[in-house]
């Protein structure tokens, strides 16, 4: 469906360009955009590389283990319903670390992973167990503390302070995530 609505918006941006006698300008943009495009990718390989390569020390050298043990009794308070020491919880903590660390693209993939082990845990039912519910709302607000994605984007762009969102972020996300919570709980106790 999405492909759909983008093929509409592009045929609809050559027919308005037509109408208006504007074709050499949308060409032009539409290949500027594709060069900014391939320049913020290129400048973004260096970071995204060092904070995902970061992440994979960290699991090489078991720190996320350590990570595991601190976020434990908050995991264990987030989501009951889910076995002590089942797979599920270390792969919600690698989720949530990769969130925290602002790492969206490792983030997604790790999201997925920890869906799918709450899956299993829902025995593949066709409806979201609270806490596939909870996980996808605490991944939707994404708290997040070092939003190195984000200043990688803002360093690849010029910014002559690319950290300077770290607290406004931290703020955002956290109540974000807090307000998240607050919405899971009360369509919890709704459904009772």
């Amino acid at each position: 469906m999405i492909n759909v609505l983008w093929f509409i918006l592009i045929i609809a941006a050559f027919i308005v360009a037509a109408c208006n006698g504007k074709v050499d300008l949308l060409t032009t943009a539409i290949f500027q955009a594709v060069e900014d495009s391939v320049n913020i990718v290129l400048k973004l390989i260096g970071p995204m590389s060092f904070w995902l390569g970061l992440m994979n020390v960290a699991q090489k050298s078991r720190l996320n283990e350590y990570i595991a043990e601190i976020l434990k009794p908050i995991i264990k308070r987030l989501f009951p319903e889910i076995p002590e020491g089942d797979p599920a919880s270390f792969a919600i903590i690698m989720n949530l670390t990769a969130n925290i660390l602002g790492l969206g693209n490792s983030a997604t993939s790790l999201g997925i992973k920890a869906m799918q082990e709450l899956d299993r845990l829902n025995n593949h039912s066709d409806k979201a167990s609270p806490a596939m519910c909870t996980l996808l709302a605490i991944n939707t607000s994404s708290i997040t503390i070092i939003p190195s994605v984000i200043i990688s984007l803002r360093a690849a762009n010029g910014s002559s302070y690319p950290a300077a969102i770290i607290i406004s972020t931290l703020f955002a996300t956290g109540i974000s995530t807090i307000t998240a919570l607050i919405f899971d709980r009360f369509f919890r106790v709704m459904k009772r």
